[in-house]
């Protein structure tokens, strides 16, 4: 009998995360969970958690991490999740990492991916990105509509986000190092931990990402 795969994903904002995680949850036949789901997904079951859940954010609070281990432990025990998992923006702390490795006993965790980019390459990425003011629609300098300021879509108005300046783009990077190093530092001393390097073709990116995880199972 194959082990679930239980996978996790980490990887700085402009990392390309978000791609590669979408090529492995269908490579693998695996959902792929973010945080943001999960919280999304427990306020519309209506349950006495979600309940919870929907009041803390709607006061604009931050979930306690006993509630997020109960919206982690009810999404994760959801039919779909039963071969395996991709999970996106948890765990966040040691702590949180310890519980989810309790929760997953004995196996644990299979893998955990760091998807390394370099601060600067990250900062390129984010700093030249312009979105449309109307539909979202996302360019980057270089690219018609964001040197016109004018939408090819729509025609709507095409700006940079006040948080992708360089300097709020390099206060989140410092932000994510502080938080992101002790996870990676629990999940290496188990030696489970697997970094592949996020620059170049995704495709070539997603190749490497799907030859190690086959390597690591």
């Amino acid at each position: 009998m194959v082990s679930p795969l239980r996978l996790l994903i980490f990887g700085r904002q402009g990392s390309g995360k978000g791609t590669q995680s979408s090529r492995l949850a269908a490579h693998y036949g695996i959902p792929h969970i973010s945080t943001g789901d999960m919280l999304r997904a427990a306020v519309a079951s209506g349950s006495d958690l979600g309940l919870q859940v929907q009041s803390i954010m709607s006061d604009g609070g931050l979930v306690s991490d006993e509630l997020m281990e109960g919206v982690v432990r009810d999404r994760l025990g959801e039919d779909d999740a039963a071969a395996g998992f991709l999970l996106d923006g948890y765990p966040r702390t040691p702590g949180q990492a310890a519980y989810l490795e309790g929760l997953l006993a004995p196996a644990g965790v299979t893998l955990a991916l760091n998807l390394d980019v370099d601060n600067d390459v990250v900062v390129d990425r984010i700093t030249r990105r312009r979105v449309c003011e109307s539909c979202g629609s996302t360019y980057a300098l270089g690219e018609p509509a964001a040197d016109s300021g004018t939408c090819t879509k729509c025609g709507g108005s095409v700006v940079q986000r006040e948080d992708d300046t360089e300097v709020a783009v390099r206060k989140r990077l410092s932000l994510y190092e502080d938080q992101t190093a002790p996870l990676l530092a629990f999940f290496e001393e188990k030696g489970r931990l697997v970094t592949v390097d996020g620059v170049g073709d995704p495709d070539d990116i997603a190749v490497s990402l799907i030859a190690a995880i086959d390597a690591g199972r």
